[in-house]
């Protein structure tokens, strides 16, 4: 199957919060992001994560219309679900869903994480994302019942400073009562911005991203 026909029938049958399938899973990652694009350090940290916690799945759910982003700036939603789509459908424990992308309003992880919570009622929810974000969390809407609602994981890497880090964890165990799990994963020095740059500058993006999700940035020529 080529890659537009893929990408045809795979917008076709989103996956969304109907058919998210959570039976007799207890462990389950979410894995939320831009995704734009996806590359293989996104990649990386969810399987190493996977691994370390075993979890029976890891969930990428693409953001539909962030808070902290200038929406204006961030490629369509069909091209970032597509891309994920393409980059995870080799790894059996990986699953995308459009549950953020298919609404118009700005979308928060709190209402996300309710939604998952309904659905998958059974198992545990682990949120994976960056130290760095952990510095952040304050913004966040609702975020004393959101820690509440779901495990977070911060994924660190070397050279991190783990002493500010392990500081504002404490902070955050004061204030609300609740454990967040730290783990280092291996280091690549890959972001979706040094990607686009690449593009724009004409270099190459080859290994720092899967062949499919190249060559479909290629075919559609995004990032130009």
């Amino acid at each position: 199957m080529d890659i537009d026909t893929f990408a045809e029938l795979a917008f076709k049958n989103k996956n969304n919060e109907k058919n998210i399938e959570c039976r007799g899973l207890k462990r389950i990652g979410i894995m939320g992001g831009t995704f734009d694009p996806i590359h293989i350090g996104h990649l990386v940290i969810a399987e190493e994560i996977r691994n370390e916690f075993e979890l029976d799945k890891v969930i990428f759910i693409p953001a539909g219309n962030p808070p902290h982003k200038d929406n204006k700036k961030i490629t369509s939603a069909r091209h970032r679900y597509i891309m994920t789509l393409l980059a995870t459908i080799s790894n059996p424990y990986f699953e995308v869903s459009t549950i953020e992308i298919e609404k118009k309003e700005t979308t928060y992880t709190i209402d996300t994480i309710k939604m998952l919570r309904k659905v998958c009622n059974n198992a545990e929810l682990y949120f994976i994302t960056g130290a760095d974000s952990i510095f952040e969390l304050h913004t966040w809407k609702s975020i004393g019942e959101l820690l509440k609602l779901c495990n977070f994981i911060a994924a660190t890497r070397p050279g991190f400073e783990m002493a500010k880090l392990e500081s504002k964890i404490q902070e955050i165990k004061n204030e609300y009562g609740v454990e967040i799990y730290t783990t280092m994963v291996t280091s690549l020095q890959i972001s979706s911005t040094e990607i686009r740059d690449r593009i724009r500058d004409g270099k190459t993006i080859k290994y720092l991203v899967p062949e499919t999700v190249e060559r479909y940035i290629y075919k559609n020529k995004l990032y130009r």
